[in-house]
């Protein structure tokens, strides 16, 4: 079975297209967005109560944690719990 050998021509083809694939990637996209930061406040849950005659609104404010999957409670301006999981969405 006979080798062939590869060319300088075909050799230096080789180089340029690694190279330059090499300098794309090492270089940052320009059209790329930084992911903006999250607000601390990341939900709020009204809850409007009519069984009590008149209309109550409870206001539940899901603040961010430490955890990605988490959050700190407040109901009605008082903390209610630290860290709570979050459940289903």
């Amino acid at each position: 079975m006979r080798r062939y050998r590869r060319t300088n021509k075909h050799q230096q083809n080789i180089e340029q297209s690694y190279s330059k694939l090499a300098k794309q990637e090492s270089e940052p996209n320009q059209d790329y967005e930084k992911p903006k930061q999250l607000p601390k406040l990341r939900r709020i849950i009204e809850i409007t109560d009519f069984d009590a005659g008149e209309a109550i609104v409870h206001r539940i404010e899901l603040f961010k944690a430490a955890r990605i999957d988490c959050y700190d409670v407040v109901i009605d301006g008082k903390l209610w719990q630290r860290r709570i999981t979050e459940v289903g969405t």
